[in-house]
């Protein structure tokens, strides 16, 4: 059987499916006969058993392959297994109030639960989430279902789900994961980067996938066509494998561009920087290739944790990606949270249309504790390295000047404080709201700089859910009025002296970056994965030809006919 979806990470990959389906556990309230007391403490002993040992599993693996951070979350919740005064209370209710050993776990943690969320301490009350957690897991073996994790994965999978969330993709255990697929998402939702960043083949809008599909089942996917084909005959297997095959051999071709500087056929330098997600030596290897960093998204640092990192974890995460980058520029996007992004350490409100609502900055602006604390660990950080501060989601002056206060209300406190931070770090802002954009020239007045977040731009400008994949057709990323306006901003910065770059999905899409050179943007910046196609562009690739290319992408009438010049124009430098 053929499904079609949205391809969104390029690759071919054939596979065990991994239905990945988070287990929701449902209390029932229940007894036990006075005599069966002894037994039920048993297997309440023998479930304690059980969760450490999973827990000492997944830690295992994770240290194993570096990622000791965390594996201390695992730690943690192992603490909270064996914790005193919960596990007593719980004996107590099975031996003396005979409840079932599943009620008693769920009253007890409920009871402590409430208890640290009245908690006037924010770090007390972030070790809710911790017990959610592990109440979850000893109920989940209770019921006898297997755990699903990404973070530790038994053997290579194609994994299946309804969505990705952003801490779902962030505690991948990507060496595991021959591709993606779910039923929601388009080319700029998170899970969607994520799997271009680790090169991970992902399909993405793949209508009812779940229910068609079984855990174990073999499966293949072509996340460049667009399609899987479940239960797969040999015929089927070996055109795969040959298409797989042609795939990585043009990748290995790219990959040759990739120590190479990014220098157009007439010799320009137009510099390639890197979007980070993490301060893994993994993605850290990309500063062997780049010039810079043009986006760290920071909220990857908040993502799949417990509790919200301090300002001591913060620094040393900055410090690690401003050392590793010596004098080139570092930018750190400050926390970009709500919209298709949530965490686990912070209850957000639900909202009807929460791209619309309370996120990114405007949601720093309302935790003004959780916003300095980052703010004073990014400064103390700079004295490492070349720091530039941007702020997301920005759509006046008024955002901006309130935000450029915050920073200096950070640097009040750490000089209260004694500690050092550089003088010069820059300050700028993300284009991605067109009200911004249409004032760019007195934007560029209050800022140091500006990168275009192009995936926001687009869903702004066009009106259109970026997460829907029904309205796929009507998110139109070659659009003439995005060239015109990111054409506006551009120009509007330069006449100041200030550098614009891109850090959306655009700077990675060798037909878009080819305009966005000729429309003179300073910089573009990608995901690892396609920074040597985007070198192999650009050294077949003048500015004068840059330029015919932006001024007919400007001009042209519809998305559909820009892109299909572009392509025609481009596909021989490919």
């Amino acid at each position: 059987m053929e499904y079609k979806g949205n391809p969104v990470s390029e690759g071919v990959a054939v596979g065990k499916v991994y239905l990945y389906q988070p287990y929701v556990p449902q209390a029932v309230e229940g007894e036990i006969p006075e005599g069966e007391a002894p037994a039920a403490i048993a297997r309440y002993e023998s479930l304690l058993a059980a969760a450490k040992e999973e827990l000492a599993e997944i830690r295992r693996r994770l240290e194993a392959a570096g990622n000791g951070d965390k594996a201390k979350i695992f730690t943690a919740h192992n603490d909270i297994l064996f914790d005193v005064a919960m596990d007593e209370e719980i004996r107590d209710k099975i031996e003396y109030d005979f409840m079932t050993p599943e009620w008693a776990i769920h009253k007890v943690y409920e009871k402590f639960i409430k208890l640290l969320s009245k908690a006037k301490d924010d770090l007390i009350r972030e070790r809710v989430a911790d017990l959610r957690d592990v109440k979850n897991r000893l109920l989940r073996i209770a019921a006898g279902v297997p755990e699903k994790n990404l973070a530790a994965l038994e053997e290579p999978v194609i994994v299946v789900a309804h969505d990705l969330l952003p801490s779902d993709t962030a505690t991948l255990d990507r060496e595991r994961v021959l591709a993606l697929v779910t039923e929601v998402g388009g080319a700029t939702s998170h899970s969607a980067i994520i799997a271009r960043s680790y090169e991970i083949p992902a399909l993405l809008g793949v209508d009812g996938i779940l229910s068609k599909l079984a855990h174990g089942q073999e499966a293949a996917v072509d996340a460049i066509a667009g399609v899987l084909v479940a239960d797969p005959d040999p015929e089927v297997k070996a055109g795969f494998a040959k298409k797989r095959e042609d795939f990585l051999r043009r990748r290995a071709e790219e990959k040759k561009f990739l120590p190479l500087p990014p220098k157009m056929a007439d010799g320009t330098v137009l510099p390639v920087h890197l979007n980070l997600g993490s301060a893994s030596d993994q993605e850290l290897a990309g500063a062997a290739y780049t010039d810079g960093v043009g986006l760290f998204r920071t909220e990857f640092i908040y993502m799949g944790k417990e509790q919200l990192p301090t300002e001591e974890e913060q620094y040393e995460i900055y410090k690690k990606i401003l050392t590793a980058f010596g004098d080139r520029p570092v930018t750190l996007r400050t926390l970009d949270i709500g919209g298709d992004k949530k965490l686990q350490c912070m209850e957000l409100p639900v909202e009807e249309n929460p791209f619309l609502g309370n996120r990114a900055l405007r949601l720093c602006f309302s935790m003004p504790e959780v916003f300095l604390t980052q703010l004073r660990a990014a400064l103390r950080a700079s004295v490492h390295g070349n720091l530039w501060i941007m702020f997301p989601m920005v759509g006046s002056l008024d955002d901006i000047r309130r935000a450029k206060g915050f920073v200096e209300t950070a640097k009040k406190q750490l000089e209260e404080r004694g500690v050092p931070y550089s003088k010069d770090v820059k300050i700028g802002i993300m284009i991605e709201i067109p009200s911004i954009a249409l004032i760019a020239d007195l934007a560029a007045k209050e800022v140091d700089f500006a990168s275009i977040g192009t995936n926001d731009l687009t869903q702004y400008a066009t009106a259109v859910d970026r997460m829907n994949p029904a309205l796929r057709e009507y998110y139109q990323s070659y659009h003439p009025a995005l060239f015109r306006l990111i054409g506006y901003v551009i120009e509007s910065f330069a006449k100041e002296g200030k550098p614009v770059s891109v850090c959306g999905e655009m700077g990675g899409d060798p037909y878009a970056a080819a305009v966005l050179a000729g429309l003179g943007i300073s910089k573009l910046s990608m995901g690892l994965a396609s920074v040597a196609r985007i070198k192999k562009l650009l050294s077949g690739l003048t500015m004068e030809k840059a330029r015919e290319l932006a001024g007919k992408a400007r001009s042209l009438p519809t998305g559909q006919e820009v892109e299909s010049y572009l392509k025609a124009q481009l596909e021989p430098l490919l």
